[in-house]
């Protein structure tokens, strides 16, 4: 039922922009805060940036500023533009509720080069 289709990573140079998107459907964002989460190997996976169900965002210190997370309610999509990446940002990016659901995605990679 639920599914969660990341897209949109690629490679990238440092200071360059990507637009990720979220196709998330069988979770209704009315009842669900839903975020972008990343992971390198070797690393845990961490949640970066979330958006609550009244539309709130927030993000953790690291890519506050840089990046945006955002949502289309009618379709059942969420994006994360990021801003001015930075190596550190390498990674590939995850969407999921808030706390997380064990079906991930597949994620889509992120890399940042120098």
């Amino acid at each position: 039922q639920v599914q969660l289709v990341e897209s949109g990573g690629g490679l990238v140079q440092t200071g360059g922009s990507l637009r990720l998107t979220c196709a998330a459907s069988g979770i209704s964002f009315s009842a669900n805060s839903m975020g972008w989460y990343r992971q390198t190997p070797g690393k845990q996976r961490e949640l970066v940036s979330w958006i609550t169900p009244p539309g709130n965002t927030d993000s953790v210190g690291s890519v506050k500023g840089r990046f945006t997370i955002s949502r289309d309610v009618a379709k059942s999509t969420l994006y994360l533009q990021m801003n001015s990446l930075r190596t550190e940002d390498t990674a590939v990016y995850y969407c999921n509720t808030l706390p997380w659901r064990s079906n991930w995605g597949q994620g889509t990679q992120v890399t940042v080069s120098s």
